[in-house]
């Protein structure tokens, strides 16, 4: 198979954040504020948007509800008004400069019906353009325990293993069924993996008897991540799975393609060395605000 370098990251944030409600009447979830590890407040998909381009990623879709796609917009393309760009310090003129550089690599995509993570995922599909792409959510925020980016490591171990890749992290037993979930056997012994299944919120007795992985605690499973690098064949069989209305607990979710494309072409899973912190629950966000900034490694410079 002929590898071509990642260039394009989707970003579905498409959500009506129902379980951030009334907040997200008021302010869309992925423009909810975090202070970042250079002090600064950013709304969440920014500080996504930057991942993404740290890891050399030139295009990104932000795939949207059809209603908010101004608000995107806006935000990464639209300066601000006069009378307000000139009340700001010089530094911050300077950075109101940089947001919409960043725009400039940003293509903002739209779901007209919320029917689930995976058609949100589809409908990226044109965009894509039939290359492989950097899947990351909408409502999450990664951090490195090293000077590679979690998302340029999950670039380094595609270009190794010419598959797909999902990230992976150690999860307890306890809350293992909040999370989607693979095992596999290693490639690389606690890193890399040959995954034989993936399965989405098991019971902990599932997972007991059919997720275990050698050489790991008994106590403990490997859970998504929250970042994919996917070969675009993924977008073929979400969109069998739409023609067919093939669902998982109503929604078209991405788990029975990944599985297909796992059983297809394989799919590497790999341990990222680095955290992911949700934003999409009330009090996991109030702690990814005390937990973020001071997490992993510096931040890394950007360059656009």
């Amino acid at each position: 198979m002929l590898i071509h370098n990642v260039r394009k990251a989707v970003i579905p944030a498409a959500g009506f954040g129902t379980r951030l409600f009334p907040a997200t009447k008021a302010v869309k979830k992925e423009f909810f504020p975090i202070i970042d590890r250079d002090g600064r407040a950013k709304p969440v998909i920014m500080v996504i948007v930057e991942e993404a381009i740290s890891a050399g990623i030139e295009e990104i879709g932000i795939v949207v509800q059809k209603s908010d796609r101004v608000l995107f917009e806006d935000f990464f393309k639209v300066p601000p008004p006069q009378n307000l760009f000139n009340k700001l310090s010089l530094q911050n003129q300077e950075y109101s400069h940089y947001i919409q550089e960043l725009g400039q690599r940003i293509t903002i995509l739209t779901q007209n019906e919320q029917e689930g993570f995976g058609h949100a995922v589809f409908c990226a599909k044109e965009w894509v353009n039939n290359e492989p792409f950097l899947l990351m959510l909408g409502d999450h925020l990664y951090a490195s325990e090293n000077e590679i980016s979690c998302a340029r490591q999950l670039l380094e171990v595609y270009q190794q293993v010419s598959q797909s890749v999902i990230g992976l992290r150690v999860t307890p037993a306890e809350v293992i069924h909040h999370y989607g979930c693979a095992t596999g056997t290693w490639k690389q012994s606690d890193s890399i993996l040959s995954m034989t299944q993936i399965y989405e919120k098991p019971s902990l007795e599932y997972a007991r008897k059919h997720l275990h992985i050698d050489g790991m605690n008994d106590e403990q499973f490997l859970s998504i991540f929250g970042m994919y690098i996917l070969q675009p064949k993924i977008l073929d069989y979400l969109q069998y799975n739409i023609i067919h209305n093939i669902r998982e607990r109503g929604e078209f979710q991405l788990t029975s393609a990944l599985d297909r494309l796992r059983q297809e072409e394989g799919i590497t899973g790999y341990v990222v060395q680095g955290q992911c912190f949700d934003t999409g629950l009330p009090d996991v966000y109030r702690q990814t605000m005390f937990d973020f900034r001071h997490a992993g490694y510096p931040m890394l410079d950007i360059e656009l």
